[in-house]
């Protein structure tokens, strides 16, 4: 029987991205999909520059780039066409390191994460497998699936296992949790076509249009793709609203039958859920498996990335050795504790933005939807913390920025998986770190000021997923954030996870 580290159900982009940080950090993984191939069709279509700079860490950053397009932002119209709420997007390099936004299109980001696997010799890829039996026990989990391409039942072994295998997922099933339920279940049908020319009238901006007899998003997608979100009515058959004639009907507010091609029609429930237990034991789950959102966000497959982006390097310390005992307890239980907040709270404005276009957008609609707006007609995006976890002080669980050093690379390409300093030079001078923490002071990249500045400190301790652990303005602040951070067993250990 096979043994592996960790051992990932589901090939999407959330376990295909977690699979590759494993890798990366030297652990061997098992990766079981039960589908022969990557899904063709259009599926999620944004994801914005934490992303971007996860898939920088894994390497396909500078090949995706060039296949999404611009983002401007988001438009509320009401019944009579009048602007109802701008949420624009930044445009430009922003503090990640990349633009603020991407659209994309699916299938290209996950033929990219698949072919770069082939680097990555410490993951495992068994398609047409089909999990059925988990078995856990003090030691490790006993996988028990079955090879279609093969007819054979198989057994492996992993010391963890992780859930990416989507919203009916198998080992939600054996945590044996039940889902948090925000209150937002519709149908609605999700139209993606091909144009066959120039369509300018249609926009970039995406558009909620707030219309009372049948609430509609459009999206501008790479390339000559478009999709359109067009509510179900109660009552609506299913099938009969994905027939091409219907399609059509409901698209001629906007296109012609001779403008564009069909290539997928499919009514889809939106939901709104988060599963109340994300571990059990050596058993976790990441992605749809563990929330589910409804799309006016665009915040789907992107926090499932975050998922994969805050779980990474806990699994490696464990199963490196660098923490054990009730030390790996606290790491792996921050897991939950940290995401599931910063996931709700999406899911949260999001249930609120359907709010606002199923309400028809009135001016009561726009302060009952988005309470901090105070009725004004234009929104800010949102960055939520994480929730309480293992950082110290206030600015704890923050995303932070991505300096560019002194040559002009980003700091993560230097310093990839690492725990970072970075500080202001007069705080950094003769400062002596372990030789697992890297430094970036403002001597070396005087990008690293306004990063500081946007968070008034002097200093601050990054994690391997470029969160805050704390903030420090002397350096025996400093000091006592490291040993926070990097008790002995770490700090003999972490040089592995470069």
């Amino acid at each position: 029987m096979e043994n592996y580290d960790v051992a990932i159900v589901g090939y999407g982009p959330t376990g295909a991205a977690l699979a590759h940080l494993l890798g990366q950090c030297g652990l061997t993984v098992l990766v079981l999909e039960r589908e022969p191939a990557a899904y063709h069709l259009p599926r999620a279509v944004h994801f914005d520059d934490e992303v971007m700079r996860v898939l920088q860490w894994i390497g396909i950053a500078d090949a995706m780039e060039p296949l999404t397009c611009l983002h401007p932002g988001m438009r509320f119209v009401g019944p009579d066409g009048k602007l109802l709420l701008d949420w624009p997007r930044p445009q430009g390099i922003g503090p990640q390191g990349w633009r603020s936004n991407y659209r994309f299109h699916q299938p290209d980001l996950e033929r990219l994460l698949r072919e770069a696997m082939v680097d990555r010799p410490q993951v495992t890829v068994r398609t047409r497998c089909d999990l059925f039996l988990v078995e856990e026990d003090a030691a490790g989990v006993t996988l028990r699936y079955e090879d279609m391409s093969r007819g054979r039942v198989e057994r492996a072994r992993a010391q963890y296992v992780v859930g990416c295998d989507g919203a009916r997922s198998l080992i939600r099933r054996f945590i044996d949790t039940g889902m948090e339920d925000y209150g937002f279940h519709e149908r609605w049908l999700v139209i993606d076509v091909l144009l066959n020319g120039e369509k300018p009238e249609l926009g970039d901006h995406s558009i909620q249009y707030c219309v009372p007899e049948r609430p509609s998003t459009y999206v501008r997608v790479p390339g000559r793709r478009r999709r359109w979100e067009i509510t179900v009515l109660p009552g609506e058959d299913a099938t009969e609203m994905t027939r091409p004639e219907q399609v059509w009907q409901m698209l001629s507010p906007w296109l012609r039958p001779d403008e564009a091609e069909l290539e997928r029609a499919a009514v889809y429930v939106f939901h709104s859920l988060v599963a109340e237990d994300w571990r059990r034991g050596r058993l976790f789950l990441a992605g749809d498996a563990c929330h589910q959102t409804p799309p006016f966000m665009g915040q789907g497959m992107c926090a499932g990335i975050r998922d994969a982006a805050n779980l990474y390097w806990k699994l490696a310390l464990a199963c490196h050795g660098a923490v054990t005992g009730e030390a790996a307890e606290r790491l792996l239980d921050s897991y939950a504790s940290e995401r599931k907040p910063n996931a709700r709270e999406y899911i949260q404005t999001a249930v609120r933005l359907g709010g606002l276009i199923n309400t028809c957008g009135t001016e009561a609609a726009l302060r009952a939807a988005l309470p901090g707006s105070g009725g004004s007609a234009r929104m800010e995006s949102i960055a939520p913390p994480l929730g309480e976890g293992l950082g110290v002080g206030a600015v704890a669980g923050r995303l932070f920025g991505q300096p560019r050093l002194a040559g002009g690379a980003l700091m993560d390409a230097v310093h990839r998986h690492k725990w970072v300093v970075v500080a202001d030079a007069a705080l950094a001078e003769g400062l002596v770190l372990p030789a697992e923490v890297a430094l970036v002071s403002t001597a070396t990249s005087p990008d690293a000021a306004g990063h500081l500045a946007r968070l008034g400190v002097g200093a601050v301790l990054l994690r391997p997923d470029r969160y805050t652990l704390g903030a420090a303005d002397t350096q025996a602040e400093l000091a006592q954030l490291l040993d926070l951070a990097l008790p002995n067993p770490v700090k003999s250990k972490q040089s592995e996870m470069a």
